[in-house]
Order: structure tokens, then sequence, then C-alpha cells
């Protein structure tokens, strides 16, 4: 939860951004739109300021309405602003792939959330004979794997289960809500997902998530033969705890 800060002797014409800024950020992390009281809850305002500033910025379109509710999200002058100033993802995590690669002798993927699946964008291979290879381009689901599940651990419970349970019917899965959710909050509380012979037998999976700063979920995972997770486990857990602080340098603030 955000807080807007209004210190003694600040201009107004800079706390006015700050404010903004601070109500941007909260429909940033909103997947399905917020309403005026609740985002001034969430930013700990006023709900008439919070209405003048998402007036003044539906008017240059970074805000729209998203609900005949009157939910609001961000707009599509935010997105092409995000679309100008995007970097290669790829390239900015290659090294961190390489060094988790060769810290753990393991494969290392970086995928990122498409909708109904993770899309992976790149791969380091492992040291070993016998490693786990998937293919640029190749499409995950998110209930069952390591790194969809970590990338459903950073949204809301109501939109990450509306993507579980359309995943479930789609799949036949049968699943308890309940228990997925969690099996979520485990995941938000450790900051690593797990998957234990769940999407693909004979392949372990230990990852995380992060969004960049334009809002976007990537995935970071390690995929394991399973006849070798118990040894390698804590070796990239402990690797991948730390790559975790490497993204951040790169993550959303």
């Amino acid at each position: 939860m955000s807080k807007v800060d209004a210190k003694p002797g600040r201009s107004s014409g800079i706390q006015v951004i700050a404010r903004a800024a601070a109500i941007l950020r909260i429909l940033r992390d909103s997947e399905s739109g917020l309403s005026l009281g609740q985002i001034a809850r969430q930013v700990g305002l006023p709900r008439s300021t919070v209405q003048r500033i998402v007036g003044a910025l539906q008017g240059e379109r970074l805000v729209i309405a998203s609900s005949a509710e009157g939910g609001l999200r961000l707009g599509p002058e935010f997105h092409s602003m995000a679309d100008h100033a995007r970097y290669d993802i790829v390239e900015s995590c290659r090294l961190m792939l390489s060094e988790l690669a060769q810290a753990t002798g393991e494969t290392v993927d970086l995928a990122v959330q498409r909708g109904a699946g993770m899309i992976f964008l790149d791969q380091v291979p492992g040291l070993h004979r016998l490693r786990t290879v998937s293919s640029v381009g190749e499409a995950f689901p998110l209930t069952t794997t390591a790194n969809g599940r970590a990338a459903l651990a950073q949204m809301d419970d109501t939109s990450l289960l509306k993507l579980a349970e359309a995943e479930w019917l789609r799949t036949g899965q049968q699943a308890n809500r309940q228990e997925f959710v969690d099996l979520i909050n485990r995941i938000r509380d450790e900051g690593l997902a797990y998957d234990l012979d769940e999407h693909t037998q004979g392949i372990s999976a230990i990852g995380f998530a992060f969004r960049d700063w334009s809002g976007e979920i990537h995935s970071i995972s390690v995929p394991i033969p399973s006849s070798r997770y118990s040894a390698s486990c804590e070796t990239v857990k402990a690797a991948l705890n730390e790559a975790r602080k490497q993204a951040a340098a790169f993550s959303r603030p």
C-alpha cells in the first residue's frame, strides 16, 4: 500500500506530481481497475483530492474508466509512453541467467506472462549432460509450473483466480480454490515458487517473478531433472534468492 508523504514546505506543484505518481502506481498494481474510494484509501488521501487529480489524469488520457461502475485503470497515453521507453528485458537479464547457470549447473529460463500462459523469452543451458531444454517462444501453463505460479503471486487474488479457473476449466483439472490461494500466499511469503513433477513427469523447477517498470510480469526459473532435485534444490534456492536481489535493479519501484 502506498502512502503519499506530504512533507512541510513542499511546494504545491511538487506535491501534486508526487500524488499523481502515487495514484498511477496504485493503478499500475491493479489488474482489474479501482474505484476512487479504493484509490483514496490506498494512497492515504481524501477522496475529493483523488477525484481532482484523477480528473486531470483522465484529461491527458493517462487514466481511463474501466467499467460502467466507475472503475479506473491506466490509459492509452501511459502505455504509449511505456512503449517508447521500453528496454530489452532479455538483454537486461542475460548476464543474470548466465551467472545462475554457472552457479547451479542447471538450465535457466526467462519467461513473460502473456494472458493465459508463460512465454519463454530466453534460456541458458545447464552444464550437466542430462539437462532440461525448452524452446524460445514455447508457452507454458500458469497453475502447474514454477514460473506460472510465481507470476500469479504477483497479481491480486481476484485476477489470479480468474486466470487459474479459466485454465482449470480448459484443461479439465480438479482444483481447490482455497488450497490454491494458500499455495500462492506461501509463494508470496517465501518469494520462490515450486513445481515438483506437476507439469512434466521427471522435471521439477524453482522460480521467482517480478514486474518490470512498465508492469509486465517476468519470471526466472531453474528446471531440474527430478532425479537430482533433492541434491540440487538448496543450491538453486540460494542462487535464485541472490538473483531476486539483482532483479530489483530493473524491476518496478
